[in-house]
């Protein structure tokens, strides 16, 4: 049973990063295959996880 929770917990905590990193991966394999709509593909891919970035450091903390 504790062995399931362990697991449970990694993916609570990497789910996301994980998720952010593919994203970024396919944005940028995109932006290597052509122009026109692999260009919005591109700047889709890696423009969700820079505004996720931005978005997260812009959030304020309460004490």
């Amino acid at each position: 049973m504790t062995r399931h929770r362990k697991h449970s917990g990694f993916w609570k905590t990497f789910a996301k990063p994980t998720w952010i990193a593919a994203l970024t991966g396919a944005g940028l394999f995109a932006a290597l295959l052509g122009d026109g709509a692999w260009d919005v593909l591109s700047w889709v891919g890696m423009g969700i996880p820079a505004w996720l970035s931005l978005k997260g450091l812009m959030v304020r903390r309460r004490a």
